[in-house]
């Protein structure tokens, strides 16, 4: 079994309701899912973006790069009941401020500035998954779901929208 990266965009009062209600926010999760699997739109569209098994390579370049949000594993807890687990934990919140503020750092954050300087090696020590971190090329690997991170946070800032995030 994978561990999946997964966010969605919430309005204000979908997010409030989601807090609230957390099992509403997982049936609300898989219907917009089920949604956009038929349609597939482009991540400036999508109100799902999944950052797939690239989800831990984001988080340890970014830690790297020190960046001011959470934006793989967001920074506010809901559905914390151990009935409550969505996949690998439970699932997480950005507010829309916060989302705005990554945006505009994704925005300014270059994939080529993240790898810098980064040797595979560094991966493997930090047991970061999945493992294979020797191939080559493997640091690319990461690139296009990077870039849709980007578009997926930039239309979600522009429609002053919250995220929640989840490993599934």
């Amino acid at each position: 079994m994978s561990m999946i990266g997964e966010h969605l965009r919430v309005t204000t009062a979908e997010l409030d309701r989601a807090i609230k209600d957390p099992d509403w926010a997982l049936a609300f999760v898989e219907e917009v899912q089920d949604a956009e699997e038929e349609t597939e739109p482009a991540p400036a569209e999508a109100r799902h973006f999944s950052t797939y098994k690239t989800w831990d390579l984001l988080r340890f370049l970014l830690a790297r790069a020190e960046f001011p949000v959470n934006v793989i594993h967001g920074e506010e807890s809901f559905a914390e009941d151990e009935d409550e687990d969505w996949g690998y934990g439970p699932p997480r919140y950005l507010r829309p401020e916060r989302v705005r503020l990554a945006a505009e750092a994704l925005r300014a954050t270059s994939y080529d500035q993240l790898v810098s300087g980064v040797d595979p090696a560094e991966l493997t020590s930090a047991e970061v998954y999945p493992l294979g971190w020797s191939e080559p090329g493997s640091l690319e690997w990461g690139r296009p779901w990077f870039d849709g991170l980007t578009q997926f946070f930039e239309a979600a800032a522009r429609a002053d929208d919250a995220i929640l995030v989840w490993l599934d």
